[in-house]
């Protein structure tokens, strides 16, 4: 029988790899959108109504818990060993805790980038195929997220990633409730060190899997690396903020 920390681990297991074919499965029909079961998830292409945004709001929501999940795996590990130490709840149970109040910040990230994306669908400046129609929208995020890596917030953020122990040590509370709160906490450093390379996916498509799966390969290198290390960011921001250069200027 699985210990309990194994459940755990087998359960995050699933939950991303569901979520991962969710996007293979939308990236399929974003490519055939001529076929039946390409349609059953997929959004109208304008004017939407309120059906359309749950499913957009639905898939930000699961492709956050497929490209954010890998990179909490360390933290959620780490959780589980020091919640077998509660004997008034199972590990089980306060580690669920955890990742639901993870989640639950990821899915508020997820709210507001639908309404968003909404928006600039409305004002042309997204494609009904969620990419970006304008250099300048995409000049201006790649900037922004080149420009936002040298910041003391976002670094601040990416050292509570990367060192689990010293965020559990700071942070722990007792119980189910403190679990989640925990959860929510480490969510919004997240949040905090990932959400302007998120708004990239605006850049060149909310659905190209490779462009989906090199966010994802950053924020897990990111937050791999040990909590000293400030170059590769930046090197990442520099690239960035010429590539951006390079979009507004056509070149």
């Amino acid at each position: 029988m699985r210990s309990e920390g194994s459940q755990v681990h087998f359960g995050l297991l699933v939950v991303t790899g569901v979520s991962w074919l969710y996007l293979l499965y939308m990236a399929w029909g974003m490519a055939n959108m001529d076929q039946p079961a390409a349609q059953f998830f997929m959004p109208a292409m304008v004017h939407w109504g309120a059906m359309d945004l749950a499913l957009v709001f639905a898939m930000w929501a699961i492709m956050m818990a497929a490209m954010m999940l890998p990179s909490a795996a360390p933290m959620v590990r780490i959780f589980a060993r020091s919640a077998e130490a509660q004997a008034d709840h199972s590990s089980g149970a306060l580690t669920s805790a955890f990742v639901g109040g993870y989640l639950a910040v990821w899915s508020t990230f997820s709210a507001v980038v639908t309404l968003a994306q909404w928006g600039l669908l409305e004002l042309r400046l997204v494609t009904p195929m969620m990419e970006s129609a304008s250099n300048s929208l995409s000049g201006a995020l790649l900037i922004g997220a080149g420009a936002y890596q040298f910041t003391g917030f976002k670094n601040a953020c990416l050292n509570k990633c990367r060192t689990p122990l010293g965020f559990l040590m700071s942070e722990w509370r007792p119980g189910v409730h403190g679990a989640f709160i925990m959860g929510l906490r480490h969510g919004v450093y997240c949040t905090g060190c990932c959400a302007m390379l998120m708004l990239l996916l605006f850049v060149l498509g909310v659905m190209n899997l490779l462009w989906i799966l090199a966010l994802t390969l950053i924020v897990l290198a990111e937050k791999l690396l040990p909590a000293e290390s400030l170059w590769p960011s930046q090197v990442l921001g520099i690239g960035l903020t010429v590539w951006g250069g390079c979009v507004l200027l056509n070149l």
